[in-house]
């Protein structure tokens, strides 16, 4: 096996990764707030990782064995891909132009069974925890081919694991700069342009001029 023939499926794979997951919600600012106190912080990494990952897999896997006989799914998959992407990208450069920041609040200590029952909530119970990792990451991977979706799903699991441990280790040096609108703006419309682009190339690959 080439792995410098696969490799760009690896960057395509984490760049989607942290694109996806690096916005603002109740799991990053839960994370962010572990690690500000620094408690549990490895246990909260692994756990979201590892979702993730177990999500991104089945997302690529999973729609690459159901489109694999079906044209006629595969088009329907990259339309509603790229649909949503270009609704996530509209949305975010949509709070770019507002004044949003990440709040990690302070509150009582929590056992390690406390923290991670919160954690699985702001997990499994957010929705689009589904639509990035099994639909997104799924459609976008699903088109990479033979052993290159293997790769693409490395990289995807790697950007979660380098997003994680940079918002829970990192907490304390990350904190102050996220707290700032400014940033997350940034942040937004970088975002923004990124989904846009990428549903873009969904509509590519599906034949569109």
């Amino acid at each position: 096996m080439n792995l410098t023939t696969h490799f760009p499926s690896y960057l395509n794979g984490l760049a989607v990764s942290l694109t996806l997951i690096a916005a603002i919600g109740a799991q990053n600012a839960f994370v962010l707030r572990q690690g500000l106190r620094r408690e549990h912080v490895g246990v909260m990494v692994a756990f979201c990782a590892g979702v993730d990952a177990l999500l991104m897999a089945a997302g690529v896997f999973g729609m690459a064995a159901l489109i694999a006989g079906s044209p006629a799914l595969a088009r329907l998959i990259a339309w509603a891909g790229a649909l949503f992407l270009a609704w996530y990208g509209v949305m975010a450069l949509r709070r770019a132009l507002g004044a949003n920041s990440l709040q990690a609040g302070q509150g009582a200590a929590l056992t390690r069974d406390q923290a991670l029952l919160q954690l699985a909530g702001f997990t499994l119970l957010n929705p689009h925890v589904y639509l990035d990792t099994v639909l997104l990451v799924g459609s976008v991977g699903a088109q990479q081919a033979g052993a290159a979706k293997s790769f693409f799903v490395g990289g995807a699991a790697s950007g979660s694991v380098l997003w994680f441990a940079s918002l829970g280790y990192g907490a304390r040096w990350l904190a102050p700069w996220f707290a700032r609108p400014r940033a997350w703006q940034v942040l937004d419309g970088l975002i923004g342009l990124f989904m846009l682009g990428l549903a873009a190339m969904l509509l590519r690959h599906d034949g569109m001029p």
